[in-house]
């Protein structure tokens, strides 16, 4: 499982989409390509990109329609679109955002920009994440303001204690969080609870969220793995 930001990139001009893809690549991003609006819709529904970076004149399906069909589903409302065209014209770049474009840039683009630019959005994205109490952990959403998980796609209800463990684990991936921590966080410093009561949590989260994402540190505490 893995944090790498996801880019789709969606041109039918192979030599555009060889560049973006190579500068992308070696930027560190997880990067996907498609040559027509039809495939750029049936690709994001898998790959579930951070950033779509969409052409608009293309055959069977054009940018416009694309990001339309794309916009109104609900597992991609969090993917940005970035428009990339070569048509300047105001009414042009109009009917891009009302088809729910976030940005628009013209060709031919310049590499270092682009990737500024997508580094300027994806870290607004995280932050806006971090305020609104959502942590995306991959495939896994956690969602505090409504006490929901979403993992590939598909909701889990968690009982409050096993959620707000599992929020704590996921806020920061990778640290261990010792069982003085866990008490005083999940059940407040007035509330006794045992060692068993942390582990029997543990194991519902494994059951329910899967058993290789939470790790234990022996006599010390747990920590969520990536």
């Amino acid at each position: 499982m893995s944090n790498i930001p996801k880019v789709l990139v969606v041109d039918d001009d192979p030599d555009i989409v060889e560049i973006l893809r190579y500068n992308l690549s070696l930027a560190g991003y997880d990067v996907k390509s498609a040559n027509n609006g039809n495939e750029a819709v049936k690709k994001a529904k898998l790959f579930i990109p951070d950033i779509i970076l969409l052409d608009i004149m293309m055959p069977e399906m054009d940018g416009i329609e694309a990001c339309s069909r794309i916009k109104e589903m609900p597992f991609l409302s969090n993917t940005m679109v970035i428009f990339l065209s070569a048509r300047n014209e105001d009414f042009t770049q109009i009917a891009a955002f009302d088809a729910g474009g976030d940005d628009y840039m013209s060709k031919p683009v310049k590499p270092k920009i682009l990737l500024k630019k997508i580094a300027s959005i994806l870290k607004r994205m995280n932050s806006s994440k971090i305020a609104n109490h959502i942590i995306e952990l991959g495939n896994i959403i956690i969602n505090r303001n409504e006490y929901k998980i979403i993992k590939n796609k598909k909701d889990i209800i968690l009982p409050r204690k096993e959620f707000e463990l599992f929020y704590l684990l996921g806020s920061k991936p990778g640290k261990v969080f010792t069982r003085d921590e866990i008490m005083s966080k999940v059940w407040g410093s007035q509330v006794i609870v045992g060692d068993r009561t942390i582990d029997v949590h543990i194991r519902k989260l494994r059951e329910k969220i899967g058993d290789s994402y939470f790790k234990t540190i022996k006599g010390v505490g747990y920590k969520f793995a990536q």
